[in-house]
């Protein structure tokens, strides 16, 4: 998960706390001392309790495929004691949009590969890709004023509502009508499901289709 480190216009520094919440990381703020939950995004003690951080978009893709939609990219090698992470199989994906969050486990969404739902209102579409374990990402289907169901169509994704093409990574209308047209990625992040309930008690973890 990715947050915006500015609270009221002013940036702050955070810094691992140390200490678990919920099974999760906490961090702190040099410039009050808070104690955060990284999940929530929220300061949970000190100064600052209650002030929350603005989630940002993000998705996860291997680096090649990266680099190819992006050839500019420059990025941080961190590396140098071996992979690090957690196994993308023990995890659940979450979207957050406050008045309502879900839970995909991975291995259920592996097996369908992309999820039409709506989460708060909102139209979303989870995608995983099949031929890379950890790789994915939620697309917003609200296109201007139209929404568009997405289905897997070999390596990209179509739309049924005009045939439009699309890149699984980036959102991108390859050919069809929409074609030059981008689907907005949606902020989520990755969740042990065990501890999904610890943060959001009354929230859905999504089941396939029977």
């Amino acid at each position: 998960m990715v947050h915006r480190r500015e609270l009221k216009g002013e940036a702050i520094v955070l810094g691992n706390q140390g200490a678990l919440w919920g099974n999760a990381m906490t961090w702190w703020d040099h410039e009050t001392g808070s104690i955060w939950s990284q999940p929530l995004g929220e300061a949970i003690a000190g100064p600052l309790k209650g002030e929350k951080l603005e989630l940002l978009s993000v998705s996860l893709n291997d680096w090649s495929t990266w680099k190819a939609d992006h050839p500019n990219t420059l990025a941080l090698d961190v590396s140098v004691n071996g992979p690090g992470g957690f196994d993308l199989q023990r995890m659940a994906i979450v979207i957050d949009f406050g008045s309502e969050a879900v839970a995909y486990p991975v291995p259920d969404l592996q097996q369908q590969v992309l999820v039409n739902d709506i989460v708060a209102g909102v139209a979303v579409a989870v995608v995983t890709d099949p031929t890379e374990p950890d790789a994915w990402v939620v697309f917003s289907r609200v296109l201007d004023d139209r929404t568009v169901t997405l289905a897997v169509d070999g390596d990209t994704i179509v739309d049924l509502e005009t045939g439009t093409v699309w890149d699984p990574v980036i959102g991108l209308g390859l050919s069809g009508p929409l074609e030059g047209e981008r689907l907005d990625v949606l902020p989520a992040f990755t969740s042990f499901p065990k501890d999904f309930f610890t943060f959001w008690p009354d929230c859905r973890l999504w089941v396939p289709d029977a």
